[in-house]
């Protein structure tokens, strides 16, 4: 977990993080912190299929048998019942009982209801679900918060590379167009993954404009003299496995004497 700072070094990834017991309300995050979830699909899908008629609900049952592909199914079904299974520890439930709701849409000119999710009846416990080939990943906050995990597409290179570089904030681009070739990749999934959890975060997605707003590259790649990100949000570069980059947003106004930037934890999610 990490922060924009000066160019130094990337880090290299790290594995996927040991799992740990399943939360419970006293294990909320508090003010200023984020606690996210890393689940590694393939090993839990049995045991979240084994669950998913009863754990799922009806909405997300039928958007399930609409994917074609068996593999997004399982991906699919086993990263909603880890979801279910994080948030009903959170609020001692059992994960059949987590209610969904959706939030009025983050556009400026719509007040439909398909902004971010959220959990019905609860407005201090929030949080965001990406998942990107085995990868699942959860943040949980009290604050609104985003999330993206993306898995490294090999065939992303030349100029479909720089094609999507093109639609960043101008700033962005310059910073990644500064950077040797051989780093141009990683700094814009670094990037790319920022830019998703914030759009996630103000509850838009990315009709809200890949590159409307400045998120800037992941430490280790950002420029010194970068501008900074949206006010009262930040930014967390996850330690993501290899193959695989994420990263958290998270509305953040520092409290006096509280920390300037939001405690992040990573945690490894099994099921069964």
């Amino acid at each position: 977990m990490s922060f924009s700072s000066p160019v130094q070094p990337a880090r290299e990834p790290r594995g996927w993080a040991p799992a740990r017991a399943l939360p419970t309300p006293g294990d909320r995050p508090g003010p200023g912190e984020v606690a996210v979830w890393l689940l590694r699909i393939p090993p839990s899908a049995a045991a979240a299929a084994a669950v998913a008629e009863g754990t799922l609900d009806e909405g997300e049952r039928e958007r399930a048998a609409r994917l074609r592909s068996e593999v997004a199914r399982e991906r699919y079904v086993t990263s909603h019942v880890g979801l279910r299974t994080l948030l009903g520890g959170y609020l001692g439930i059992a994960p059949a009982d987590v209610v969904f709701t959706r939030e009025t849409c983050g556009m400026p000119d719509c007040d439909k209801p398909h902004g971010r999710p959220a959990l019905a009846g609860e407005d201090t416990l929030h949080f965001s679900l990406s998942h990107s080939g085995d990868a699942a990943l959860c943040a949980v906050a009290r604050a609104p918060v985003g999330a993206d995990v993306e898995e490294r597409d090999p065939g992303r290179v030349g100029t479909r590379l720089t094609g999507l570089i093109g639609q960043l904030h101008p700033e962005e681009r310059a910073a990644v167009d500064a950077l040797p070739e051989e780093l141009r990749e990683e700094a814009f999934l670094g990037c790319w993954v920022r830019k998703e959890a914030y759009l996630k975060g103000i509850g838009t997605g990315l009709p809200g404009g890949i590159g409307a707003h400045h998120v800037g590259l992941a430490e280790g790649l950002a420029p010194a003299d970068a501008p900074s990100g949206p006010s009262g949000w930040a930014f967390a570069d996850l330690d993501a496995p290899p193959g695989y980059h994420a990263a958290v947003a998270v509305r953040h106004e520092a409290a006096p004497g509280g920390p300037a930037r939001p405690v992040v934890t990573l945690s490894g999610l099994s099921l069964g």
